[in-house]
């Protein structure tokens, strides 16, 4: 039973089974570095040889349907449209069609799902036999973006633990990764042209320990960076599963581990700030002269070479007004400008980097506190995150949206109301929970709605400090998250569950500690460490004033 659940499934009569004799054919030269992925994958478990091969002369049809021997075949289809694939199993082999290479790659990630679950292990499994149950799939995803938004600025996360967490969401059709870059707490990628951005911005000397407002620090350094060649690895290794990989470096707010760096970038060049140790929003912003832009398009310069991604993420959410309205200077070059207020500022932030963007042929993603302002650059795509209201807005407004509403996909949310959730934050966000998301939200047009790209799931790592805990918090309701971007038409819970209850066995296999039933294990608690858990009311109240500037 396949996880995310297929458009259609029919069981057919007998089986498939993987032999000395199998092998990979591909029928077209694109398609050979997923032939080397999936033997790759298959080789270790199985202990098999599974050569490779192209199929020569042979038609992109002909090898759709297979040759008649023991083999898995690999073609491409266009007519079947972008990531959509075909899947067809009987006694003689797997033949797999997509209408791209990303498509064949999904359909290897069924012909994975039907096989074993020890076939995801990374060393021979003994006495496995492995065979797959004859079947017809045809499939294809509902969103052009199913992502998933990681930060790794508030806590570094390696670039092995990157890799591996690339390898998961592929397991799931996820296609996007949204690298949080920079913060308040850390800058964690290698510019060459400011060295100081990672030898002063990237650690810091210790990290606050839970959420309560007055939580004492831990008293330990904590820092990390992406050099340009992990970045480019990070890439690469991303691409060969077909994920795209989006940089974020967050302006104007989220920006003291950059002045602590570079402290002319301030509104203040005369203060010396340290990269913050605290969690939540902090006041010191960046300051408003064109040097500043100057030294952001430098940085935009070096990321736009490591990242070839369309959308390069700037930020704009949390940025404290006060410091600009109380300075002076500031408020000379607003009035110069002609800008109007604060506001107006940030959006000239917005503007001036993006019309830098786009002369790299690149177009700018962020958050929806952008739409504060009414002079946004076409062609921004915006992440609605403060729930639905930025979508709508957005949308109606004629700008792209990718939907991660906090109250549905956030994957630091704690995952119940018990005490025992390691220090638990915000709402509760269950399994069930997850699994209802909803990428459109009503009230939209057909031709607004055409505007919703898909949506993510939002990994903020403030009380996420290490890889295990990174497992706990995301899985499985990251599962449930990617059925919800990749399945079509009324979704079932109940159903869902026995699914994923056999999907289950898969992650054990992958080693993913993921967060069981029951709840927390001992060694997954934080017994002492205060969170800042809210009810739904309090939610709702908070940001329906914040979102009050953008509601239309």
């Amino acid at each position: 039973m396949l996880l995310p659940r297929p458009t259609t499934y029919r069981a057919e009569e007998g089986e498939f089974s993987l032999t000395e004799a199998t092998v990979i054919r591909f029928g077209d030269s694109s398609l050979a570095g997923t032939a080397r992925w999936l033997q790759s994958a298959l080789r270790p478990p199985t202990g098999l040889p599974l050569p490779a091969e192209e199929s020569g002369a042979a038609t992109t049809r002909a090898a759709a349907e297979g040759p008649r021997e023991s083999a898995i075949s690999l073609a491409l289809r266009p007519e079947l449209g972008a990531e959509a694939y075909e899947l067809s199993v009987d006694s003689s082999g797997a033949r797999i069609a997509g209408g791209d290479a990303a498509g064949v790659f999904y359909g290897c990630q069924a012909l994975f799902q039907l096989l074993p679950p020890a076939v995801y292990r990374h060393a021979f499994a003994y006495g496995v036999r492995w065979s797959v149950p004859a079947v017809s799939i045809a499939d294809a995803p509902r969103f052009r973006w199913r992502g998933t938004m990681l930060d790794v600025a508030r806590h570094f996360v390696a670039k092995r633990e990157v890799l591996r967490f690339l390898d998961l969401m592929a397991a799931h059709r996820l296609n996007t990764l949204h690298l949080h870059l920079s913060d308040d707490q850390g800058w964690r990628v290698e510019i060459r042209r400011y060295p100081r951005l990672t030898s002063v911005g990237g650690w810091r000397h210790e990290s606050q320990l839970g959420a309560a407002r007055d939580a004492p620090g831990d008293g330990r350094p904590h820092g990390g960076y992406y050099t340009g060649a992990d970045v480019r690895e990070i890439v690469a290794y991303a691409a060969e599963r077909h994920i795209t990989v989006v940089p974020e470096i967050d302006i104007p707010g989220h920006s003291q581990a950059a002045i602590a760096a570079y402290p002319e970038l301030g509104v203040h060049p005369d203060l010396r700030l340290e990269v913050w140790t605290r969690w939540g929003i902090n006041h010191n912003v960046l300051g408003a002269e064109t040097t500043t832009i100057e030294f952001y398009k430098g940085v935009l310069d070096e990321l736009m070479d490591l990242f070839p991604s369309e959308l390069i993420g700037l930020g704009g959410d949390e940025c404290p007004k006060d410091e600009w309205a109380a300075d002076e200077r500031t408020q000379e070059l607003i009035r110069e400008r002609g800008l109007g207020d604060e506001k107006g500022l940030q959006t000239w932030f917005i503007s001036e980097l993006s019309e830098h963007v786009a002369a790299r042929g690149r177009r700018v993603y962020g958050w929806d506190e952008m739409l504060e302002g009414r002079n946004l650059p076409e062609g921004t795509v915006i992440a609605s995150w403060r729930g639905m209201t930025g979508a709508v807005t957005a949308a109606s407004r004629g700008f792209d949206v990718v939907a991660c509403p906090d109250h549905t996909v956030y994957l630091d949310y704690r995952q119940s109301e018990s005490p025992d959730e390691p220090i638990p934050v915000a709402i509760s966000l269950t399994l069930e929970d997850m699994y209802g998301f909803e990428p459109v939200p009503d009230g939209l047009s057909e031709e607004q709605g055409a505007r919703i790209l898909g949506g993510q799931a939002n990994v903020w790592t403030e009380h996420i400090d290490s890889p295990r805990m990174l497992d706990f918090y995301v899985f499985p309701r990251l599962c449930a998250i990617a059925e919800a971007l990749w399945t079509e038409g009324k979704r079932d819970f109940a159903e869902f569950r026995v699914r994923l209850d056999e999907h289950l066995a898969r992650l054990d296999a992958l080693g993913v500690e993921y967060r069981h039933d029951e709840g927390p294990l001992p060694w997954q608690k934080r017994p002492g460490v205060a969170g800042r858990p809210s009810t739904r009311a309090e939610r709702e109240e908070h940001f329906a004033q914040v979102t009050a500037d953008i509601k239309e």
